[in-house]
């Protein structure tokens, strides 16, 4: 069944289900965003642009969020988190009057419960080692270690620093498993170079 959805369209950010997002809201028009959803259902869509540019055509898998934590400034502006709740098939952009983009979207319903194979997730823990090393990341593998399948794919994968297009490959991916498989794909690529300067496109 398809909904309405405000969105966020900003390169470089998504959110995964059960997964949380620090926004720091100060544009007019994302802070009319705010204000609208604090008064409607408080969902908030992220999704990316495929260029960086005003009123960039969008990527078609996007996320909606519930704001949790909030802070409103004197000045208008806005501290959140957005709490991930479902990702969404973009159907469609609507023509809207109000300042923020709209679209019309259908909910996707993701196995939850899905868990990775024990030689999976220990492949991935290793590749995860291996690229932390790498790039000089200081990790506390013994919590990694304690996090549910779940949490760990879906969690890596929204703060990992690659660039937006395969973040939002990420995104799309279809299952976890899936997810898992791309994302030691993508450590292993960078990690060795290949995506040059771009490894740090994630602001």
């Amino acid at each position: 069944m398809s909904t309405r959805l405000s969105i966020f369209p900003l390169p470089g950010a998504v959110l995964f289900p059960g997964l949380q997002l620090p926004l720091h809201i100060f544009e007019p028009r994302y802070r009319a965003l705010v204000g609208d959803a604090l008064v409607r259902d408080r969902r908030i869509a992220m999704i990316q642009p495929q260029r960086s540019i005003e009123g960039a055509p969008l990527y078609s898998v996007g996320c909606v969020g519930r704001i949790g934590e909030i802070e409103a400034m004197d000045d208008g502006r806005y501290n959140l988190i957005l709490e991930g709740e479902a990702r969404f098939k973009l159907l469609r952009e609507l023509d809207v009057a109000t300042a923020f983009r709209q679209v019309e979207g259908e909910l996707i319903e993701d196995d939850t419960d899905e868990t990775l194979s024990h030689a999976q997730r220990g492949g991935f823990e290793a590749e995860a080692r291996a690229f932390a090393d790498s790039q000089g990341y200081r990790v506390d593998w013994d919590s990694v270690e304690r996090l549910d399948d779940q949490s760990l794919i879906n969690g890596v994968s929204q703060i990992a620093p690659f660039d937006p297009a395969s973040k939002q490959a990420l995104l799309e991916a279809k299952t976890l498993s899936a997810r898992c498989e791309l994302l030691v794909q993508l450590m292993q690529f960078f990690s060795r170079g290949d995506g040059g300067d771009e490894i740090m496109t994630l602001q």
